[in-house]
This record gives structure tokens, sequence and C-alpha cells, in this order.
């Protein structure tokens, strides 16, 4: 069951992760948006909008950080358990109370404004479920197991991102996440299907974000074209005919 659940189960999410992106890209260019509802309501969604996106940043932040890098590399630049802690703890709560109050927000827009409602899909419904119990898994695990340390604390350094990283090696080790607590392997387990479902929701647009618009002038300037056209016009006055 092991080998089942920390090897086969996150692969295939993987793949599909994948596959499903390039498929949804080859076929789908057209649903490959955020489906906007702007139009149809923007004071809620101007503040939910803004503290769900950037929310969500301050989480894929820190699991990156708490995933990805080791203990030793942390150490190497003097930052001891504590201040690790400290600072994990305090970023992650407040990234993840953002993200949380931010989706509460936008579901209740969504489901109270009518022409909003009416333009949610079924598969809108189920990514908002998935996305919202990873997160509550997350906060748990955040509060549970770092600030009440109920059963105990557990470094999740030394287990589920040692997993993680031999996961991505392809040399996964199923025993580190057989040993961690419940909360843990509930939130890896409903991320992976979270990732599944990525490429056929509106969490495509993640991939798409217009990023060229941070440098991008408010102002485009253009000259106009003197080449335009089958021939290029003569320098001088015009002659009028009468």
């Amino acid at each position: 069951m092991d080998i089942f659940l920390w090897v086969i189960v996150p692969y295939l999410c993987l793949a599909t992760f994948v596959v499903g992106h390039f498929w949804r890209y080859r076929y789908d260019k057209f649903g490959w948006t955020t489906r906007s509802s702007q139009l149809y309501e923007d004071k809620m969604l101007r503040i939910g909008s803004p503290l769900f996106h950037f929310g969500m940043l301050g989480v894929v932040g820190g699991h990156v950080i708490g995933l990805l890098i080791p203990i030793s590399w942390t150490e190497a630049v003097n930052i001891n358990d504590h201040m690790y802690h400290y600072a994990a703890v305090g970023g992650g709560l407040a990234a993840g109370i953002a993200a949380t109050v931010g989706m509460v927000i936008l579901i209740y827009r969504r489901r109270t404004v009518g022409p909003v409602f009416s333009a949610t899909t079924t598969m809108d419904k189920v990514m908002y479920l998935f996305l919202g119990v990873a997160i509550f898994f997350g906060m748990w695990n955040t509060i549970a197991g770092s600030i009440f340390t109920l059963g105990g604390e557990y470094n999740y350094r030394e287990g589920v991102s040692v997993w993680y990283r031999s996961f991505l090696a392809f040399q996964p080790d199923a025993s580190l996440m057989a040993e961690a607590p419940i909360g843990f392997k509930a939130h890896a387990l409903v991320a992976f299907a979270l990732f599944a479902l990525w490429p056929f929701t509106r969490l495509v647009h993640v991939f798409s974000a217009p990023v060229g618009y941070l440098t991008r002038p408010y102002i485009v300037y253009r000259s106009r074209d003197q080449k335009l056209g089958s021939h290029r016009p003569r320098q001088g006055w015009d002659s009028l005919s009468k």
C-alpha cells in the first residue's frame, strides 16, 4: 500500500499533469483562459482576487523553500532550526490566511452573483473543493504540528521534504511518507489529486500569466510607417486639382 500511495499514485498524477497540459494546449487553445467574470461583478473581485493570488504565491514559495531546500543549505547560511521554524510558521500562516479569505470571498461571489454562478462549470466546483481541502490540511499541519505540537512535533524537513526530493529524482523512498503524520499524508494526496485535475480546469491560466505587463510602458508610442501601401509617398505638398 505504501508503494501504491507514495510511488505509483504521485507519478500517475505527475504524468496526467504533464500530458494533460500538452493535450489541452494542443486541442483546446480557445479554452486556455481564466474565463474572466469581471464584467459581471468587480467589487468583491477586487478584494478577493488579490488576497487569493498573493496568498497562493506565498504558499507556493513556502512549499518550494520547505520541500526543495535541504537543512544543510539553510544551516550553511547560519539559519538554525528555530529561526527557520518561526519564519515558516509566521509566513505560512499569513499566506494561508490570505489565500483562505480570498478564496472564501471568491466562492461567495461566485455563488451569490447570478451571471457568475451561471458561468460556473462542474470542474470549477471540483477545483475549488480540492483546493480548499488542500489549504485546510496545510493550515492544520502548520497549526497542530508546529504550534500545538499534537502528538509531538514532526520535522517535515527530515521526512516529507526528503521524500519529495527523492520523488523528483525518480528514486522515491516510500518509507519516509509512511512514517509521516496523517495530516501530512492527506495534504500530499489531495495536492497530487489537484495536480492531476489541473490541466482540465481554469488553473491552466497560471502558465499564461502576462508577465510582460510588468515592464511594458503605460503608453506605447508608434511612429507612422512611411512604407505602408504599394509605393512610398512622395516628399512635399500634394497638388490640388481644380
